[in-house]
């Protein structure tokens, strides 16, 4: 079982690296640089392992979950300042 979820995680990652990759064939808005792709792998390989982890080791259920939702919520601050430069920090290039 534990495999099996590994690999949804896995796939479920790379499908939403495939999404800007194939936004790039048809629009010219969509522009990723292969760093771009770098960083966007490592965040959410990054998270769903880091998740993945926790699922394994931590046995409380509310544990889990409050875990979860912060690794999720670093995630999507970090993407927005990359994105957009939501706090202004030089980490985005502002």
């Amino acid at each position: 079982m534990e495999n099996k979820r590994l690999i949804i995680i896995l796939s479920i990652a790379t499908t939403l690296l495939l999404a800007p990759l194939a936004a790039m064939q048809f629009s010219s808005e969509v522009n990723w640089s292969l760093f771009d792709f770098v960083i966007a792998a490592i965040l959410l390989y990054g998270t769903g392992l880091s998740i993945e982890f926790i699922l394994r080791k931590v046995k409380q259920t509310k544990l889990r979950v409050i875990i979860s939702l912060l690794i999720l919520a670093a995630l999507v601050l970090v993407w927005a300042e990359l994105a957009v430069g939501i706090f202004g920090t030089p980490f985005a290039g502002s």
